[in-house]
């Protein structure tokens, strides 16, 4: 009978055992199933934004080739009607400068910039100063009148806001992250690096002294740090290097923006990017304030601009080909 009851001790036992081996097991399969769902979950997310994005820049592209190819056989249409006509010299000049002036105000639909049109009023006063007719000259005022209002909405200088953003992702590798107190160190350093004080005169003074570095030594060691968002803190030092560059990649996104003059699309992943720096970067940095104030140069200079039209231009060539 007590060997008995040792056996059947000893399966309650291994039962009992084997019983909680298995709940720990179903756990741990439950736990897996649930991330797998996640990481499924988040990768549908993924390719439905990476599809949403391919589409419409499939729309664009297709939008500015329809643009280019219109702009194509209007100038092909432009050469032929003036191969084909026999004007005199001074109609010839006109209609040139008008075609260069319509063909500049369809690249500035295109690129939205007011560059082609200022070079094409340019290049128009140009060639009338040197046919120096008088006739002309009202056509000269006009041009100069549009030249001044077109100067005057004012250019979004591209290459300056370029650099700002180039410099802004040079500095992000020297960013700290609030999850980071090594930040601390430098300034412990420096105040151990400070002059040693002169020699106390007396006990009293030495051992106010000796209280007051203890007491500094014991400030060093305790950081206290106030915490908006709690997810900054929980940045792990291997996912860092991710965090810096999505944000140099969102930065770079924005570059490319810029020379492609999306505005809409710069504003964006520039709203982004200060996002991003505000949650999980340490804001009291020096670094983190020079990167915020490029950031913010750029999003207050990248406008989209409305170019003003040549109207008097137009409205002067016309009344000198009436005259005639």
């Amino acid at each position: 009978m007590i060997v008995l009851l040792a056996l059947a001790a000893g399966s309650l036992v291994l039962a009992y055992q084997t019983r909680q081996h298995l709940q720990v097991l179903e756990q741990d399969l439950v736990r897996r199933q649930q991330d797998s769902h996640e990481q499924a979950t988040e990768a549908r997310t993924l390719a439905r934004e990476a599809q949403d994005v391919s589409r419409d820049a499939s729309a664009k592209v297709a939008l500015l080739e329809a643009r280019l190819s219109e702009v194509a056989v209007q100038r092909t249409q432009l050469e032929e009607l003036m191969q084909s006509l026999s004007r005199s010299r001074e109609e010839n000049l006109l209609g040139d400068v008008e075609a260069s002036l319509r063909v500049a105000l369809q690249q500035v639909t295109i690129t939205g910039s007011a560059e082609p049109l200022v070079a094409a009023l340019r290049s128009a006063d140009e060639r009338l100063q040197r046919a120096n007719q008088p006739r002309l000259e009202g056509v000269r005022r006009a041009i100069a009148r549009d030249l001044e209002r077109v100067s005057a909405a004012g250019l979004v200088d591209v290459s300056g806001l370029v650099i700002r953003i180039d410099e802004a992702v040079r500095l992000i590798d020297e960013l700290p992250l609030l999850s980071n107190p090594a930040e601390a160190v430098p300034q412990a350093g420096a105040a151990e690096a400070q002059p040693a004080a002169p020699a106390p005169a007396s006990s009293a003074d030495w051992w106010r002294q000796a209280g007051q570095r203890a007491w500094a030594e014991v400030r060093s060691l305790i950081r206290v740090t106030r915490v908006d968002r709690p997810e900054a803190m929980l940045v792990a030092p291997e996912q860092a290097f991710f965090l810096r560059e999505n944000l140099k990649l969102r930065l770079l996104n924005a570059r490319l923006a810029l020379l492609g003059r999306q505005f809409d699309t710069v504003q964006a992943d520039l709203d982004a990017a200060g996002q991003t720096l505000e949650r999980y970067f340490d804001g009291q940095s020096r670094r983190v304030g020079t990167v915020r104030e490029l950031l913010g140069q750029v999003a207050a200079q990248a406008r989209q601009t409305a170019v003003p039209r040549p109207d008097d231009t137009f409205a002067a060539l016309a009344a000198v080909s009436a005259a005639r």
